[in-house]
């Protein structure tokens, strides 16, 4: 590509003289540059790409990118992470101009919303892409999500593929990372999404106000137009603040007076959950009331893209799980067992009171869970207290601890709930909490959800909480 449709719209502040009129290709990566390449040298969490300047040009770069003055760079830029997003999305000839996209920000409830746009858009007849925690879709085909939302060259690629696939909507889950980041930087949202704002991350961000500020970006655009509409939730108190100095159509969700999309007469069955929207009853498979909430904000989107309201109920109703969100594990025994990605106290407070409403007293909530090392230390007391609090039998026990000591990371939990049983190895921990379950109890496991890993020290082990659980459960008799 000639080097002045990549920089199509880009400032450039310096550049070398006779510089190549066309790069063949361009990466973030110097280990994956090639002859002719440009490479863009970004600072990431861990590592600063122009380190890696060198290593890129032995590997056949022509072109360096930096907003760094002290480089040995080619061309500088304000900021290289911008001009990365935006030379990607020239390179691949601007994907996200070419399908609907919506977007879904805030701390809990992004990827079982993303699910349910995407089960109604493709009820409507739709073929679409999804971008988030648990996996990428594009069209019917499944591919690993290393990162809810890729960095964005690969971001780029991935919507180009969508394209190709004929996808004619994708549905993005965006974090906080990403948009304090620029990875979404030109990427022109038709709906912004906002589920909540509790505790989390702040070990990047340092502050509530700056993850605020971060997912406050979605709606103020990034390289792009900010959405002409916005479903946000109304029983939120960060939503004020997420919609300043929005200017565009406002959906609100969610079960207080001034939602338009407002649940009357909400039921919480062990079946699903049913509930009435403006006199019309609605049902989804899926339980409790948070996620009477995420079907909300699905159905906002819906009305936001113009799908009719069959379409809307189909959707729904086909949507009977998402992977590892309340996924239940059964082998014929007479409680529930159920394994959940909550790891925020505020997800860990409504997981345990969704268990709760299953399983009214006498019944009992037994609860298993960690917190991660190399993560925000705020929120571990936080979290101990949320399942003191809610539920009966707590068992506090490792969750990724990373470079951290599990004992460490376990003391600062219990400063929340000094009661709780703990044990560092997590195995026995299920193994544990599910022999205590007596019929008529839920056991949950939180934290992990979908992941089928443990990260220890630098070694990340296989490790599947529902495949733990339901090996606990054969090896205590239970087989149906």
């Amino acid at each position: 590509m000639q080097l002045v449709q990549l920089f199509r719209d880009q400032t450039v502040l310096a550049r070398r003289p006779a510089l190549p009129d066309a790069v063949a290709g361009l990466h973030y990566d110097s280990r994956r540059v090639q002859t002719g390449w440009a490479f863009f040298a970004i600072r990431g969490e861990l590592a600063d790409g122009n380190d890696f300047i060198a290593q890129a040009r032995a590997n056949g770069a022509t072109l360096i990118v930096s907003d760094q003055a002290s480089t040995e760079a080619d061309i500088r830029v304000p900021n290289a992470r911008v001009a990365l997003a935006q030379a990607a999305a020239n390179w691949f000839h601007r994907p996200a101009e070419r399908m609907r996209l919506v977007g879904i920000t805030g701390t809990n409830g992004k990827t079982t919303t993303a699910f349910l746009v995407e089960s109604i858009l493709r009820a409507a007849g739709v073929t679409t892409g999804l971008l988030g925690t648990i996996e990428y879709h594009i069209g019917d085909r499944v591919l690993p999500s290393p990162h809810t939302t890729p960095e964005s060259y690969d971001l780029q690629a991935l919507l180009a593929e969508m394209v190709e696939a004929g996808c004619g909507a994708a549905v993005m889950e965006v974090s906080s990372h990403a948009l304090a980041m620029e990875r979404v930087w030109s990427c022109p949202f038709e709906v912004g999404v906002f589920t909540n704002l509790t505790q989390d991350h702040l070990d990047f961000h340092g502050s509530m106000e700056k993850y605020l500020a971060a997912k406050h970006r979605l709606f103020t655009g990034l390289g792009a137009p900010p959405p002409p509409q916005a479903v946000v939730n109304a029983d939120d108190p960060a939503t004020a603040a997420m919609l300043a100095d929005y200017h565009g159509a406002v959906r609100r969700f969610g079960f207080s007076p001034e939602a338009e999309l407002r649940a009357r007469q909400a039921e919480y069955l062990p079946v699903g959950s049913r509930f009435q929207l403006n006199g019309q009853e609605f049902a989804t498979p899926l339980l409790g009331r948070v996620n009477v909430l995420n079907t909300l904000a699905a159905l906002g989107v819906a009305q936001a893209l113009g799908v009719d309201a069959g379409a809307q109920m189909r959707g729904m109703a086909s949507l009977t799980r998402v992977p590892g969100r309340f996924e239940r594990v059964f082998r014929g025994q007479p409680f529930i067992v159920a394994v959940d990605y909550a790891h925020t106290p505020d997800a860990l407070a409504h997981l345990l009171a969704l268990a709760r409403e299953l399983a009214p007293r006498p019944a009992r909530v037994l609860a298993v869970f960690g917190c991660g090392g190399d993560r925000d230390r705020g929120k571990r007391p936080l979290m101990g207290r949320a399942a003191a609090q809610a539920a009966d039998w707590v068992m506090v026990t490792s969750d990724n601890p990373r470079s951290e000591k599990p004992e460490a990371i376990i003391a600062e939990i219990l400063a929340g709930a000094p009661k709780a049983m703990h044990d560092a190895d997590r195995r026995a921990a299920i193994r544990l909490a599910i022999a205590e379950a007596r019929p008529g109890d839920i056991v949950i496991i939180a934290g992990k959800g979908h992941e089928h890993y443990q990260i220890i020290g630098d070694q990340r082990l296989d490790f599947d909480d529902a495949a733990e659980a339901g090996a606990a459960l054969v090896e205590l008799g239970w087989k149906g």
